[in-house]
């Protein structure tokens, strides 16, 4: 009869105290509606995790935290086969609008938070979020333009150097 030693398997620890000293940097590179989320909801469940927790806002990113811009980020199907329709529908007028509102529609039926009331709950949870120094300058933009909660205009460099050893996605 073979037994098993469960003495020499790993045991995964999920409680916040093992996750100390954890940390994550998310860079966020596209700004329209559906690309939003998937970043403010991995660092949301990171921050509830006990993780560390970056945003970097670089190019079309920029869009959700730019307060002229994040509380009206569009979704369109134009080019997107996960929309599951026929692709020439999607360049026809009011096309984007109807994509944005059915999306808009079926997020806040999940009790899920629009873009600056997601970005407000991440920094309540002690999340940080930074803005790509060459995205602000190749759009002439100042951190008067931002969301005031975003810390500071950085180099991409400068970001690195603030989250070194941190696991890292880019979305």
């Amino acid at each position: 009869m073979t037994t098993i030693d469960t003495a020499a398997a790993p045991i995964p620890q999920f409680d916040t105290a093992s996750a100390t000293g954890r940390k994550l940097a998310i860079i966020c590179s596209k700004g329209s509606l559906d690309m939003a989320y998937p970043g403010l909801i991995l660092a949301n469940a990171a921050l509830g995790e006990g993780v560390e927790t970056h945003l970097f806002f670089t190019f079309w990113g920029f869009d959700m935290i730019t307060t002229k811009t994040m509380s009206d980020l569009k979704f369109t199907p134009l080019g997107n086969t996960a929309t599951h329709m026929p692709q020439g529908l999607g360049g026809l007028p009011g096309i984007t609008h109807l994509a944005t509102s059915r999306l808009r529609k079926a997020i806040a039926e999940l009790d899920v938070p629009d873009v600056p009331d997601f970005l407000e709950q991440i920094v309540a949870s002690g999340g940080h979020l930074w803005a790509c120094r060459m995205s602000a300058d190749l759009n002439h933009l100042t951190e008067d333009d931002l969301y005031d909660q975003v810390e500071g205009i950085i180099s991409a460099s400068d970001f690195i150097e603030k989250t070194e050893g941190a696991q890292l996605l880019f979305i």
